[in-house]
């Protein structure tokens, strides 16, 4: 049995940082889920530069009681959307797919994720040469 392994030219995708935002409605999944990344991070030598928790969101809906009378009896319901953040940073785009994939298999039900990736880039050549060289320099000061 033998398996090939094919080696690619190109250059891997390079991330300087890729935030993971997971949002849900249950506080203690959030805390189970940060504790698993956070172990699955530093299993697989991830840079982990912060983890916080942003505010929660709060949305309040308020019903009458009765459809068709009693404007006075009313009743209130409320919905609370706990985040949690983390930030990891230094990352080839090979090892953010294996870990993005990984965590995201194991997502907890009535959990959703967000990631945003920042990546480093080569810097173009024409900004590299300082554009004052192509334009005369005037003598006379402005006034």
């Amino acid at each position: 049995m033998s398996t090939n392994v094919t080696v690619t030219e190109e250059p891997d995708v390079l991330y300087q940082k890729v935030s993971v935002l997971v949002k849900g409605h249950d506080r203690a999944v959030l805390d189970s889920y940060e504790y698993f990344a956070t172990l699955a991070a530093e299993e697989l030598g991830v840079n982990i530069s912060k983890v916080y928790e942003p505010g929660k969101e709060i949305d309040r809906l308020t019903l009458l009681k009765s459809v068709h009378i009693f404007n006075k009896h009313r009743v209130q319901y409320e919905m609370r959307t706990h985040y949690r953040c983390i930030e990891l940073s230094h990352l080839t785009g090979c090892t953010a797919q294996v870990f993005l994939e990984y965590i995201q298999r194991n997502l907890p039900e009535g959990v959703a994720m967000e990631v945003t990736k920042t990546t480093m880039e080569k810097v173009p050549d024409h900004i590299l040469e300082p554009m004052w060289k192509d334009h005369p320099v005037d003598d006379k000061p402005s006034q």
